[in-house]
C-alpha cells in the first residue's frame, strides 16, 4: 500500500499518494475543472509543467498557486473553481 497524504479539496478529505502535485491530487479527486477564467469559462491543467498557468489554485488561503508545480503534504487545504 502506498505512503498516503490527508488533505482537503472544497472542504471534502481525500487521500492521495506522497510525491503527487497538487493538481493531479484535484483530477484523482474526480474534478479537472480548477478555476474560472475572467470570462466564466472552466479551466483545467494544460501544460502540467508550470507555464500556462491554468491550474491555479488557493492553498492554504495563498491565492494563484499553480497545481501542477507543488506537491500534496499532510493537512493542505486546497480551494478549486475561485
Amino acid at each position: 500500500m502506498p505512503d498516503l497524504v490527508q488533505m482537503t479539496i472544497n472542504g471534502v478529505v481525500v487521500r492521495v499518494p506522497r510525491g503527487s502535485t497538487v493538481a493531479a491530487a484535484v483530477l484523482l479527486a474526480g474534478s479537472s475543472n480548477l478555476r474560472r477564467s475572467v470570462s466564466g469559462e472552466l479551466r483545467g491543467p494544460l501544460c502540467g509543467m508550470g507555464i500556462c498557468f491554468e491550474c491555479r489554485v488557493a492553498i492554504d488561503g495563498r491565492q494563484h498557486v499553480r497545481s501542477c508545480q507543488l506537491l500534496c503534504r499532510e493537512g493542505m487545504e486546497v480551494t478549486i473553481g475561485v
